[in-house]
């Protein structure tokens, strides 16, 4: 099993919190992971990666080379189109619809979603919209977090105990909120994917 994910996004829309529920699930699942943040500007509104690599077996590096990512998940979609170069030819694209426009010249949303369209495998998915549906008007990231959990061999109990785990001493309430977003964007994905 071998899992390598880029995570994209723009500072305080949750990217490293995606990042600590895969990463704990796949810890607790028994697999190995390596992960590498860059934070950029993040306080500024500025851009936010993570690679995340996952496996059975030994990881000599923390960085997914390009060509080599499995996913790109991103949280927003000018940001998920800048890590192209590193998406493998067989790999997913999962992102957020809705745009953080933080530039002045932040281009056409629909020509953004069109250029992600043109991939053979991607899902496009209104997660701030499925975040409010469930109950959880800031859980966009947990939506993302369970579209992606559908392309990743871990057992999605791990996942939600990650969830639990992770959010837990903020008590059972944000608890419920953000896996009924997790769950919410794992079945959008499984209706977008058959």
């Amino acid at each position: 099993m071998k899992c390598d994910i880029i995570l994209s996004g723009v500072g305080g829309q949750g990217i490293l919190s995606i990042a600590a529920v895969i990463g704990q699930a796949a810890l607790s699942a028994g697999l190995r992971m390596k992960q590498s943040e860059v934070h950029g500007m993040s306080q500024r509104g500025g851009d936010v990666q993570s690679h995340l690599r996952i496996s059975d077996r030994e990881i000599y590096s923390d960085l997914v080379p390009h060509g080599g990512a499995d996913m790109i998940l991103s949280v927003e979609p000018m940001e998920a189109l800048r890590y192209l170069p590193w998406l493998s030819k067989d790999g997913w694209i999962i992102t957020n619809s809705q745009p953080f426009v933080n530039i002045p010249n932040y281009p056409d949303t629909k020509a953004l979603l069109a250029e992600i369209e043109k991939k053979p495998r991607h899902i496009v998915i209104n997660a701030d919209e499925l975040a409010k549906a469930a109950g959880n008007s800031r859980g966009m990231n947990m939506v993302m977090a369970g579209a992606a959990s559908l392309f990743i061999e871990i057992p999605v109990e791990k996942m939600e105990e990650a969830i639990e785990f992770l959010f837990g001493r903020k008590g059972p309430e944000i608890v419920k909120s953000n896996i009924a977003a997790f769950r919410a964007g794992r079945e959008f994905a499984q209706k977008k994917r058959a």
